[in-house]
């Protein structure tokens, strides 16, 4: 099918700035509106303008569904992903695993109550890339009845990626051998009020941390509730993983076709561990912890909860998914979350983290040799 290829938020962010408006003068020549529209959907997330760049998203699948990425000319594999309306919040950030690789990558939305477009590519591979949640569970559902006859080979099939919701991850995963996952409960606001100090607490729908707050007192909920005021919360146990010298280790670990592979460890002095706020590139120390880890992983960390994290990814029945996780002072993993939408990616500065984009790879290749495998299958 020739389709127009569009460049993605990878190649945007790795534009020089001064090019930038070149470019955006050159789109708008493209007499293909929605070609244009959605071309400016990526370059506004690229700017931040993430409010902008949904309302061009939106225009441009008012006029077409379907969308190709940049990529090589003479593609190996076809990879068709269906997508939902929205970000890199709403569905798996594809495109970061497959850079300079041979594999094409169109993209197909869906919408509510929708049917498919009469016209699909050629394709040799479908991932469901719709993530889970709320507004996207209609979406997963519908996906779930389309695809059950699906003529190719489908990764991540809907009805699995439904079990990364929070509270169903915690009743597939909690009893497993070897593992600790805090007890997870989505929860309306009066309920909420019965549970034991301290906890932690979200808003259903949420992610990058955004409303997880610790709540150790009625009155800290009190104030909460004045700050996030939601119809739906998720309320999980507390589980002090500080280490002896002070400091809090997550690591982020992708699943692909059930098989381990590290994507960064963040270290940090605050119990809610993000990598871009642990001060990473300024710790000299931190790095080559960071750099030590992934480089020992199979032998070490990956070794060690080789079972645990075998027996997730069969639970859960996904072909690729991504977890956060930790180790408790008794040698156990401590699963913090799984998402099938959580971005890994080789975007860091090489002369700050010169050890990243080998130990990426490795995920990489896993990637492209899982669609290998399911495209060779019978």
């Amino acid at each position: 099918m020739p389709l127009q290829p569009i460049s993605g938020l990878l190649k945007l962010v790795r534009m020089p700035a001064n090019t930038l408006p070149a470019f955006i003068t050159e789109t708008h020549q493209n007499p293909d509106l929605a070609h244009l529209c959605m071309q400016m959907f990526y370059v506004l997330l690229a700017l931040g303008e993430r409010d902008f760049a949904l309302d061009m998203q939106a225009r441009a699948l008012k006029l077409r569904r379907l969308y190709r990425l940049d990529g090589p000319e003479q593609p190996a594999i076809r990879l068709l992903a269906l997508m939902a309306q929205g970000d890199m919040l709403d569905n798996t950030p594809l495109e970061f695993l497959i850079e300079h690789s041979d594999i094409q990558l169109d993209l197909l939305y869906l919408l509510p109550d929708q049917p498919l477009p009469t016209d699909i590519p050629e394709h040799d591979v479908l991932m469901v890339a719709i993530g889970e949640s709320d507004k996207n569970r209609p979406l997963l559902l519908q996906a779930q009845t389309l695809l059950s006859a699906w003529p190719r080979p489908v990764l991540n099939p809907a009805h699995a990626i439904l079990n990364c919701a929070r509270d169903t991850a915690y009743q597939l995963l909690h009893d497993i051998a070897g593992l600790l996952m805090p007890r997870t409960q989505r929860l309306e606001r009066e309920d909420i009020r019965e549970q034991r100090f301290p906890f932690t607490i979200r808003p259903v729908d949420t992610q990058g941390g955004t409303g997880l707050t610790k709540i150790d007192t009625p009155s800290a909920l009190d104030a909460y509730f004045e700050r996030f005021s939601h119809s739906a919360y998720f309320v999980a146990d507390y589980v002090d993983y500080q280490n002896d010298d002070g400091l809090f280790r997550k690591l982020r670990i992708v699943l692909i076709g059930g098989e381990p592979f590290i994507c960064h460890v963040a270290i940090s002095e605050n119990w809610m561990v993000h990598y871009l706020s642990a001060g990473m590139e300024n710790s000299e120390s931190k790095r080559a912890e960071e750099a030590a880890l992934m480089e020992n992983f199979e032998r070490s960390f990956a070794l060690r909860h080789g079972a645990a994290l075998r027996n997730i990814a069969r639970r859960l029945g996904l072909d690729y998914v991504v977890l956060d996780c930790a180790e408790t002072a008794d040698a156990r993993l401590l699963l913090f979350e799984v998402d099938s939408r959580a971005w890994i990616h080789s975007t860091d500065n090489v002369d700050i983290f010169p050890y990243k984009p080998a130990v990426m790879q490795k995920a990489y290749d896993a990637f492209r040799a899982l669609l290998w495998q399911r495209l060779a299958a019978p």
